[in-house]
């Protein structure tokens, strides 16, 4: 499926913040995508640590951070409601549903879903959805960033790993 073209970090650099933070945002969401092209169904579940990080599960994951922070913490809607688990751990579970293609989509709907829900907001516009209070924009963009980055660098070093497996002889 062809990628959306996301402007660059230069492309915004005198946009206003809020349009920085979406773009740098997008692109993250864009690159966690991306670490499952070229991957075999088996490449992407191989579980090279000692918990459930996977490619596949970790895409998975953001999933549900989609959900947690543009849905729940937006709308005050329950996890139950959103079809989401309680907890993130069990966000990296994987099933014999789960696809490249599947995750993939369901990743991507809920990319846009949640640019969507926030699209009419400002960056100081308060969430009420979320257990810790009332949260601005601004910091649910900042917090989604950071695990954004944390996770593509998460996705990095798996992708080597497993484009760069010797095999056993």
């Amino acid at each position: 499926m062809p990628r959306i073209s996301t402007p660059t970090a230069e492309d915004v650099i005198d946009s206003p913040a809020q349009v920085q933070f979406e773009t740098f945002i997008d692109q993250h969401r864009d690159a966690l995508n991306a670490c499952l092209d070229g991957l075999s169904e088996q490449q992407v579940r191989a579980r090279l640590l000692p918990s459930k990080t996977t490619l596949l599960g970790l895409v998975k994951h953001a999933t549900f951070v989609e959900k947690v922070w543009f849905a729940e913490a937006v709308t005050g809607r329950s996890r139950a409601e959103l079809g989401i688990g309680a907890g993130p751990d069990e966000s990296f579970d994987l099933d014999e549903h789960d696809t490249i293609a599947t995750v993939s989509r369901a990743h991507r709907d809920a990319c846009a879903a949640s640019r969507r829900t926030v699209a009419d907001m400002d960056l100081d516009d308060l969430l009420h959805g979320n257990r810790r209070g009332p949260l601005p924009l601004r910091w649910v963009y900042l917090h989604v960033l950071r695990e954004l980055a944390q996770h593509c660098g998460h996705a990095d070093i798996l992708r080597e790993q497993l484009l760069h497996e010797v095999p056993n002889d």
